[in-house]
């Protein structure tokens, strides 16, 4: 089982993008910014953001039935991701890893005189 998740695992997946995907199939989703795991060492923007989604209605019914547990959203999501227009079209079509210039250190030393 184990196994299986892994294979289904996104990529950095941010908040936007799963509040997105929820509220498109019909999920009531809010998103919440500011939030953050207590454990993330990197405080930067990208990596904010809490996700309640709501999976029953004030008298214990489910609002979808394809969406019975938490599991069963984390899988969907995790399914839809890849397939955003924000995922699919890279800007520019080339490797970022391929980029010139990344790793020179010329010019960020000192200046001889």
């Amino acid at each position: 089982m184990f196994l299986f998740l892994i294979v289904q695992a996104v990529e950095n997946p941010t908040a936007t993008e799963i509040q997105d995907v929820c509220s498109a199939v019909g999920l009531n989703a809010f998103l919440e910014k500011n939030k953050m795991y207590s454990r993330e060492w990197n405080r930067d923007v990208q990596f904010r953001g809490r996700v309640r989604v709501q999976l029953k209605q004030e008298d214990g019914s489910l609002c979808l039935v394809q969406f019975p547990s938490r599991k069963s959203v984390m899988l969907y999501v995790a399914e839809m991701i890849p397939k955003l227009k924000t995922r699919t079209q890279k800007s520019g079509g080339a490797d970022p890893s391929l980029q010139q210039g990344e790793g020179s250190k010329k010019g960020k030393g000192k200046k001889k005189k």
